[in-house]
């Protein structure tokens, strides 16, 4: 379960999850809702194999949900499923999702960064909760 929730001039994403795997791929498909007015219509087409290093869970959820956010910048990659594994080293993760198409793809915000602010990812109620302010 996801959602988005206002913070001053910024945007919000919280995910609860009862792994972690499944956490870091409901924050991604949070990430997809803020960028898309639709982010059911984002079809799966492609696969791309993700891999990062790191074993801070929130520097990991930064570098993740900053990765899938490059990947649109450059690539303009939309990706809308994910099969995460999380290990004490990083992740390894593939990513399923389409090109941008502006006649498909409505943009809700313009997501222009992930940031540090209020950055969390925490055992929550027998699971996991993770929060994160995205510049728009």
């Amino acid at each position: 379960m996801h959602e988005l929730f206002e913070h001053t001039a910024d945007l919000g994403l919280r995910a609860t999850a009862p792994t972690l795997p499944l956490l870091f791929a409901e924050m991604a498909k949070c990430l997809l809702s803020a960028m898309v007015e639709e982010p059911d219509g984002v079809r799966p087409a492609q696969n791309v194999q993700l891999e990062l290093t790191g074993s801070d869970r929130e520097f990991l959820l930064f570098d993740w949900l900053k990765e899938l956010l490059l990947r649109f910048e450059t690539d303009h990659m939309l990706f809308a499923a994910f099969d995460v594994i999380v290990t004490a080293d990083g992740l390894t993760a593939t990513a399923t999702g389409e090109p941008y198409n502006p006649e498909r793809h409505t943009l809700a915000h313009e997501v222009k960064a992930i940031t540090y602010h209020e950055l969390k990812v925490a055992e929550h109620d027998g699971g996991w909760l993770a929060e994160v302010i995205v510049d728009i």
